[in-house]
């Protein structure tokens, strides 16, 4: 049987929230499955050593709908494209007519989809609920990324045990859920006064000036930069780190599908979708909020507690001593 999954959702992080169901969907018809998702969902990367995981589709969509899937015209391009590869089954984990539409006129006999028209959900409560309702098997939201041991380990030379390692995810989707990078550093320093630490900065090229301000304050020498590698390259090393340290962005999903244990500081995204799914996730939210009401439009990082994030960072790794 060919199975497709559809996942249009853009960003890293969401791909890897995504990630149990594929697998759940994958076990349960004891085949690898194709995915279509987004560029930028970073998949080819990520997923590069899943055996659950056959073939990656590129849906090629846009804000400005200038994709060759956008339109009337992607409309049919797509759905030749999918009719090419003549699957059996396909998962849409979106409430849109237009997959469904695409999947029909691709030949796909059983199709399996979200509600039509839903406008909200919490992205991990409805993938969880659609995909034990079709599979009829318990799901868990824990995802888990594959990378090769000697990867790891080839990586891990590279790590001085005299030193706590910790992935510093300074980026974020926008302004508003991210924690100013004077906080980080002056934690960093604080940090280091207590426990000798080394930093990798998941940040991207568009992040290079918040990556310049740390290189060059007083803790730069102690920070390796993830700017110029690719997001494969990054993996092994934050598998290696003892802390994710930093704000709701994708790299925080990537370090708890690496069963790494995660700071994460939430001041403009809900909490209960995006850091309750995975228990290696530890959550900080801005002083007179609570984990139910930090969500879109909190606008809480001046909010967040200095000495609640240091406290907890240097509780964390020292749970990692003993």
């Amino acid at each position: 049987m060919k199975v497709l999954v559809i996942q249009p959702k853009i960003g890293m992080g969401d791909m890897v929230i995504y990630l149990p169901y594929i697998h759940a969907i994958s076990k349960k018809y004891q085949t690898a499955v194709s995915i279509l998702v987004k560029q930028n969902s970073r998949a080819h990367q990520l997923f590069a050593e899943d055996k659950h995981i056959d073939e990656i589709i590129t849906l090629d969509r846009s804000k400005n709908n200038t994709g060759s899937h956008d339109g009337m015209s992607g409309f049919f391009k797509l759905s030749n494209e999918l009719k090419s590869k003549n699957f059996d089954k396909v998962f849409i984990f979106n409430s849109s007519l237009r997959y469904f539409l695409i999947s029909k006129i691709a030949g796909i006999k059983n199709i399996s989809q979200y509600p039509l028209f839903r406008k909200k959900d919490n992205i991990v409560t409805s993938a969880k609920i659609f995909t034990e309702y079709e599979i009829d098997t318990v799901v868990s939201t824990q995802p888990y990324l594959n990378i090769a041991e000697h990867k790891i380990k080839k990586a891990k030379l590279n790590f001085s045990k005299d030193f706590k390692h910790i992935c510093l995810g300074i980026s974020a989707s926008g302004p508003t859920k991210r924690w100013d990078i004077k906080n980080y550093i002056k934690v960093c320093e604080r940090i280091n006064e207590q426990i000798p630490s080394k930093f990798y900065i998941a940040a991207g090229i568009n992040d290079k000036d918040l990556v310049n301000e740390v290189l060059n304050s007083s803790v730069g020498k102690n920070c390796t930069s993830f700017e110029n590698l690719k997001i494969s390259e990054t993996l092994p090393i934050i598998k290696n780190c003892d802390l994710y340290l930093g704000n709701d962005t994708g790299w925080l999903h990537i370090a708890a599908a690496l069963k790494i244990k995660c700071l994460a500081l939430f001041m403009d995204s809900p909490v209960q979708a995006y850091g309750k799914y995975s228990n290696f996730i530890n959550v900080i939210v801005p002083e007179g909020e609570t984990e139910e009401t930090t969500t879109h439009d909190t606008l809480g990082s001046e909010k967040i507690s200095f000495e609640k994030v240091l406290n907890s960072s240097v509780e964390l790794l020292k749970k990692n001593q003993s």
